[in-house]
């Protein structure tokens, strides 16, 4: 079974760091696009960052320099930076190989 599982969310105070990670349990990964959404209480998932295969990345306007995304074979990393409350959310990977896959998501919560 295809799978797309995440790690690294957690509570963190404003200002602070994460790093996610998100593993794919098939190499088909290898060459499609992943990525991150995250969705907010109350809110619609949005997409956060994406890379391709070959390594191009994408970012909402509200993460553009505080967020990298990075990647390693079928593992992709989201690193967070200067966290403030309104980033929390669940954050989930995304992948597209045909149809999109989802992972289950890791709860991120940026609170003093």
């Amino acid at each position: 079974q295809v799978q797309l599982v995440e790690s690294g969310g957690g509570l963190v105070q404003p200002g602070g760091s994460l790093r996610l990670s998100c593993t794919a349990s098939s190499t088909i990964f290898s060459i499609a696009p992943l990525g991150w959404y995250r969705q907010a209480p109350g809110k619609q998932r949005k997409p956060v960052a994406s890379i391709t295969a070959a390594g191009s990345t994408d970012y909402s306007d509200t993460e553009k320099g505080r967020f990298i995304i990075t990647r390693d074979n079928t593992t992709v990393y989201l690193q967070m930076g200067n966290l403030q409350p309104e980033d929390t959310a669940v954050y989930f990977c995304w992948s597209y190989v045909g149809h999109p896959y989802w992972g289950q998501g890791t709860q991120v919560t940026v609170s003093s």
